[in-house]
C-alpha cells in the first residue's frame, strides 16, 4: 500500500508488512520515518538488524540470500537497505518482484532511497511493492507549512517562540530541516525566557556579537547613516550571514504593519522612521526590496548582496540613493 507519512504511525501499531520502501529528498524526514519503522519492528520482536549499502558492485541476488540466512542471535530480523535511486535497475526489479511474491518469514526488508522520479513510480517493481508491502513517499516541507512544523518541534522540546522569532527562525533554516533540529537542541540548552523573543533567537544562533544586528536596526530606524555604514561593515567582517540581517529586518518591518507588536525599547524610534517612509503601505515595497537582496545572496540575481543591503539600509535611514527596484532590470540573468 502507498501510505502518507502522517498515516504511518497508525499502520505500525498493527501487523507489519514484509517490505517497506521510504523515498524522499529531505534526509531528516526520511530518517525519522525509517526510525519509526525500526522502532515498531523492535517492539514486535525484530531484535537484529543488518545494514546493506547498494553500490556499483552490489548484486541484488545477495539481498535474497541475506534475507534467507538464519541468524544465530535472533529469530526475527530487519535488513536495512540504503540504495541510490539509480541502482533500482532491471536486476533490482527482478529480485524485488520475486521477493515480494514469496517473502521470507520473520524477515523485514526496509529500503530507503532519495526521491523517485515519475518513471520509477510507475515501474513494475514499484507496483509490486505497493501491492505486497508499504511505500512511504516523503515530500519536502513547503515554505507555507514550515512555520507550523517548526512551532510543533519547538513545543515538542518544551519551548515557545514569539511570532517575530518564529518568522526569523523559519527564514534561517528553510530548506534544511536537519539544521532546524540542531538549532532547536541548542536553544533548549540555552534555557531562554519563554516565549523566546527575537533578540534572544538571534543572540544564540549568530556567532557574532550578540546584539550587533539589532544595534544596526536601531541605527536604521534612528536615521544614523554613519553608524549604519560602520555596523554593516563590521557585521560583514565578522562573518554574519546577510540572510540573518535580512531576516531580522523583515521581521521588524512586519511588526510595523497593523496587528504587529513593536518592542517597547524600539517604539521611540518608529515615528521618525515611518515619517521617512511616508506611509505604512511603503513597508510592502521595502519587503520587496529585501527579497531582491535575498535573491542576490542566493545567486538568483546578479550583484553583491552586501552592497545592495547596505544601499537599502542607508535609504531607510534617510540617505538619498537609488532604489533597488530601479536597478532590477540590470540584475536579472539573461
Amino acid at each position: 500500500m502507498l501510505l502518507k507519512p502522517a498515516a504511518l504511525n497508525k499502520h505500525l501499531r498493527g501487523t507489519l508488512a514484509p517490505i517497506y520502501l521510504v523515498a524522499g529528498d529531505e534526509p531528516l524526514l526520511v530518517q525519522e520515518t525509517c526510525d519509526a519503522i525500526l522502532a515498531a519492528a523492535r517492539t514486535q520482536g525484530f531484535t537484529e538488524r543488518s545494514v546493506v549499502f547498494v553500490d556499483a558492485a552490489f548484486n541484488w541476488h545477495d539481498l535474497t540470500q541475506n534475507a534467507a540466512s538464519m541468524s544465530l542471535f535472533a529469530q526475527r530480523r530487519v535488513v536495512d537497505v540504503r540504495v541510490p535511486a539509480a541502482r533500482l535497475d532491471k536486476q533490482a526489479s527482478e529480485v524485488l518482484r520475486a521477493y515480494v511474491a514469496a517473502p521470507q518469514e520473520d524477515t523485514l526488508i526496509l529500503l530507503r532511497t532519495e526521491r523517485l522520479e515519475r518513471g520509477k513510480r510507475s515501474s513494475a517493481w514499484f507496483k509490486a511493492l505497493e501491492a505486497n508491502g508499504v511505500i512511504v513517499l516523503v515530500w519536502p516541507i513547503k515554505s507555507g507549512e514550515l512555520p507550523r512544523w517548526v512551532q510543533d518541534r519547538f513545543r515538542g522540546a518544551g519551548l515557545e517562540l514569539e511570532a517575530a522569532a518564529l518568522t526569523y527562525f523559519c527564514q534561517r533554516v528553510e530548506g534544511n530541516l536537519l539544521a532546524a533540529i540542531q538549532e532547536i537542541d541548542k536553544l533548549k540548552l540555552a534555557e531562554l525566557p519563554q516565549p523566546i523573543p527575537l533578540e534572544e533567537i538571534v543572540a544564540v544562533l549568530e556567532d557574532a556579537s550578540h546584539y550587533d544586528t539589532f544595534e544596526l536596526l536601531d541605527a536604521v530606524f534612528g536615521g544614523d547613516t554613519q553608524r549604519v555604514s560602520r555596523l554593516v561593515g563590521g557585521l560583514r567582517q565578522e562573518g554574519v550571514a546577510v540572510f540573518a540581517i535580512l531576516g531580522a529586518l523583515s521581521a521588524q518591518l512586519r511588526n510595523l504593519l497593523p496587528g504587529g507588536r513593536v518592542p517597547y525599547q524600539r517604539q521611540h524610534l518608529i515615528g521618525g522612521f515611518l515619517r521617512r517612509l511616508g506611509s505604512e503601505e511603503a513597508i510592502d515595497r521595502v519587503l520587496a526590496q529585501c527579497a531582491i537582496v535575498d535573491q542576490q545572496g542566493k545567486g538568483q540575481l546578479l550583484g553583491d548582496a552586501w552592497l545592495s543591503l547596505e544601499n537599502l539600509l542607508l535609504r531607510l535611514a534617510g540617505a538619498r540613493l537609488p532604489s533597488l527596484e530601479a536597478q532590477l532590470p540590470y540584475l536579472t540573468r539573461h
